[in-house]
């Protein structure tokens, strides 16, 4: 997917980023204290006991798929943030479920709300997280319509989640392994379904036609799967200075991820002596070495390509507005793109 012109990404980020956070932070003020205390601190707004923070956050690329998704309709920004508050919440939520269910500690370079406040009042602040996401949409000018785009990408995320936890208990070899194909799809509806979702939602609240809205959900879609499939080459090949993790961290977690599926599936002989190092829990060193010979990597970079492709694909299918359609595809096609 190729840029039409240098579009300096982070800032729109920023700009997005400013256009929400009063909104964001007025619904997080709605909730009780102590679970706001929590949503704040999940956001990097606190510290434990409520003291202000500056804290790293997220990037905000949800809520700038929502903008940007109105603006390219031809709304203004604004008509976007409800979508955006909304998406975010929703992320947000997942992430402190995800932590749990992952037993992760640290989440940023912070202990996770599950460590910091506790596994019961971190799955409190989650399902108020949620509550505050339908509740964010359920006034106009959102309403069912909205609704049921949430709530159908709220599915998907379930049903990902779901499947990312049953690959871990399946064998890596025989007719039980778990297939690239089968990746994908876990891929697309936990990543994909909230990232297409948020474009979706911004163009629906800035009234496009639903055709348009539809093209945004599939474009979000397929730049899921770019994403996690990247971050999977990043999680084994991966500058630690870059990734913020150890070298060769997914191996050493014994993740199954795409370059492991591709390379397991691929008819090299070094797919054969992979799976005999991962049965017998080698040193991820090799392993990795097996992946590249077996071409698990080429096979991943493959597939983002081919996602991204798809992304700019979908943009194409509907009018949008020019400078915030480029603007949307600089994101987009920025996203996936680090260093490799």
């Amino acid at each position: 997917m190729a840029l039409t012109s240098a579009v300096a990404v982070p800032e729109v980020l920023e700009r997005c980023r400013a256009l929400v956070r009063p909104a964001l932070r007025d619904a997080v003020g709605r909730l009780h204290p102590w679970v706001g205390e929590m949503a704040a601190y999940s956001f990097g707004w606190c510290e434990v006991g409520g003291s202000p923070a500056v804290a790293p956050g997220g990037k905000g690329v949800r809520q700038a798929l929502a903008v940007l998704g109105a603006e390219a309709a031809g709304a203004p920004g604004r008509d976007g943030v409800p979508a955006a508050v909304a998406v975010e919440l929703v992320h947000t939520f997942s992430l402190l479920h995800d932590d749990i269910m992952d037993g992760d500690a640290a989440r940023r370079r912070r202990p996770t709300v599950w460590k910091a406040y506790g596994t019961g009042p971190a799955v409190l602040a989650g399902d108020a997280l949620f509550a505050l996401a339908v509740e964010t949409l359920a006034v106009p000018p959102a309403g069912p319509g909205a609704l049921r785009l949430l709530s159908a990408a709220l599915g998907d995320l379930v049903c990902g989640q779901a499947d990312d936890l049953l690959f871990a208990g399946r064998p890596w070899t025989g007719r039980r392994r778990v297939r690239p194909e089968e990746y994908r799809a876990m891929a697309e509806h936990k990543t994909g379904a909230l990232l297409g979702c948020a474009a979706a939602l911004g163009a629906l609240l800035g009234g496009a036609p639903p055709a348009t809205a539809a093209a945004l959900d599939r474009a979000g879609r397929h730049l899921g799967v770019a994403f996690q499939v990247v971050d999977d080459v990043l999680g084994i090949w991966g500058d630690p200075a870059v990734t913020g993790k150890p070298v060769h961290s997914d191996l050493r977690e014994r993740k199954k991820t795409f370059p492991v599926l591709a390379a397991l599936d691929s008819p090299s002989p070094a797919a054969g002596r992979l799976a005999e190092l991962l049965e017998a829990d080698g040193e991820p060193g090799a392993v990795a070495a097996l992946i590249d010979q077996a071409g698990g990597r080429a096979a991943a970079l493959a597939e983002a390509r081919r996602h991204l492709t798809a992304v700019d694909a979908a943009l194409l299918d509907v009018p949008l507005a020019a400078g915030p359609a480029e603007e949307l595809r600089s994101l987009l096609d920025f996203l996936p793109r680090r260093d490799l």
